[in-house]
């Protein structure tokens, strides 16, 4: 009689818990508490809310260009080659094995066997081959990485078998290995890219440790456990909610009252108040960005380089990091950080001379200055918490030798797309390298082939051109990082930005989550997180 009872009881108490769990799950409110936090039976909460800035611009890797895309594509995809923990190591990925023929002009790939994409489809070489040739195929306005990273030096992607893929190349390329790497050149299912066309950006298949599962725009995107994940154990979450939530202090409240479970584009003053709360805790992504004001130099009097240079002089980048970074950063002085190998240490920043700035203003024929459009980043971001406040501090700079900035933002996808077609007079954004190489940052971001990319100054340069394509080629590592160097003082000169700063980028959580590891580049892997 007692085990009768005691069944039935159970089957009560199974049933009532059932239904709690269904009616928490469908709470649209997007709250750790009530999506992802613990049931009342005491079951480990299993759903992480991630709280951002901006939304996603894209969840096709192949076409995205910004962090926030990938920092969700990384999660539904997997590259063939992966960094490490928290570094550009290079680590088995979709491929278990790589190597390069001696004259550098071949390079063969073997892969893992076995994995599926999310729409059960196979993954092999041939899927490989597919990725690739749409990327080369397609314009540059469409795949803007693959055009910045290989542009035409593969000539050929083949399947030699079905776990072989064998590259041929024109030219010798020192960093294809590590831009294999990246969250761009992440491989989707051939099956869903023909079933969706255009809308496969909405609609992504990749073969990682989450499923996309819904998107509302601006909103919240969610994805779920890929239960026939390749990677044994992962991910120890059923899901994953990244929850748009703008104002840096709003997402932080957030964090403090339970709506969400992590947070990046902690402001850096915060950062002790989150320490000294025991439900919470710190965590920093290592240093691999810059923030810089780009000067595009097509534009007004822009063009002329003696007035680029006037505004680097009228810049106080002290007194940036002092306001906005709580001194948390470090002043940039090349368009890559120190960290980065082929760095120029040599070379000395423009020192914060107004007198200087109106110096150069009246040989280039603007003695009472002139006026512009600055703008401003509507998104925190990692190298730029406050893009409105900074702007604002320069706009006061720039007051001092005469400029009149007039401050202009759009949202964040607009921001992006008309700052790529030349259309703003100075702009603030920054960039968080994808794979530690110095070609990342110099070649990507200032090459006159990454104009209409990632190259948002316009700024080209012959001879910088000449550096950049002899150290992609040049294979002996001092000799790339000399090329590296002069490249670096020819910029220097030409003044197409203003280097502001490197940061090392806050972000904060649960004091109960494990297993999280900010990654340098932005891209974070959360398949190893878990909840205590």
């Amino acid at each position: 009689m007692k085990r009768k009872w005691y069944a039935l009881v159970l089957i009560v108490v199974l049933t009532l818990s059932v239904a709690l769990v269904g009616c928490s799950k469908s709470e649209s409110t997007g709250s750790g508490s009530k999506e992802g936090g613990k049931q009342e039976s005491g079951s480990k909460q299993d759903t992480l809310v991630f709280g951002r800035g901006g939304d996603t611009v894209s969840l096709d890797p192949a076409t995205a260009t910004d962090g926030e895309s990938f920092k969700v594509t990384k999660n539904l995809f997997n590259t063939l080659i992966e960094f490490g923990e928290q570094d550009t190591e290079l680590h088995p990925g979709l491929a278990k094995e790589w190597s390069v023929s001696k004259d550098g002009l071949t390079y063969t790939l073997k892969l893992q066997e076995g994995v599926k994409f999310h729409d059960g489809t196979d993954f092999n070489a041939e899927a490989v081959v597919f990725n690739f040739n749409r990327w080369k195929a397609g314009n540059k306005e469409q795949f803007y990485y693959y055009n910045s990273q290989f542009g035409d030096v593969i000539q050929e992607v083949k399947a030699v078998d079905p776990t072989t893929v064998e590259f041929k190349l024109s030219r010798p390329l020192a960093p294809f290995f590590k831009n294999l790497a990246m969250s761009p050149f992440a491989i989707s299912s051939p099956a869903a890219i023909e079933k969706y066309g255009d809308k496969y950006n909405e609609n992504p298949v990749g073969t990682g440790a989450f499923k996309f599962k819904e998107w509302k725009r601006n909103d919240r995107i969610t994805i779920v456990k890929n239960e026939n994940y390749w990677i044994d154990g992962l991910p120890k979450l059923n899901q994953v909610i990244f929850k748009v939530i703008p104002e840096n202090s709003a997402r932080l409240n957030a964090l403090k009252t339970g709506e969400v479970d992590l947070i990046d584009g902690v402001n850096f003053s915060d950062v002790p108040g989150i320490e000294s709360d025991s439900n919470l805790q710190t965590f920093f992504r290592p240093s691999l960005n810059v923030a810089y004001l780009g000067l595009t130099s097509t534009r007004g009097p822009l063009k002329d380089k003696k007035v680029r240079q006037a505004l680097n002089y009228a810049v106080d980048k002290k007194a940036l990091i002092d306001a906005f970074f709580a001194g948390e950063a470090t002043p940039a002085i090349n368009p890559m950080p120190e960290v980065v190998e082929g760095y120029n240490d040599a070379i000395q920043d423009y020192p914060f001379d107004l007198e200087k700035a109106k110096q150069l203003l009246a040989e280039a024929g603007y003695p009472d200055g002139f006026e512009m459009e600055l703008w401003a980043m509507p998104v925190p971001r990692p190298y730029m918490p406050d893009g409105q406040k900074v702007a604002e501090a320069l706009q006061a700079n720039f007051a001092k030798i005469g400029v009149k900035a007039k401050i202009v933002t759009y949202e964040w996808a607009t921001y992006l797309d008309k700052a790529r077609a030349g259309e703003a007079d100075s702009f603030l954004l920054g960039w968080t390298g994808d794979n530690g190489d110095a070609d990342n940052f110099l070649y990507v971001l200032l090459d006159k082939d990454s104009i209409g990319s990632n190259n948002y100054s316009y700024y080209q340069n012959e001879e910088v051109h000449k550096l950049f394509i002899q150290a992609q080629t040049e294979v002996d590592t001092k000799k790339r990082n000399e090329l590296y160097k002069k490249a670096q003082e020819i910029i220097k000169d030409d003044a197409p930005w203003v280097p502001l700063v490197h940061s090392k980028p806050a972000l904060a959580g649960k004091a109960n989550i494990t297993g999280f590891k900010a990654h340098p580049t932005g891209s974070d892997e959360l398949g190893t997180v878990e909840f205590q």
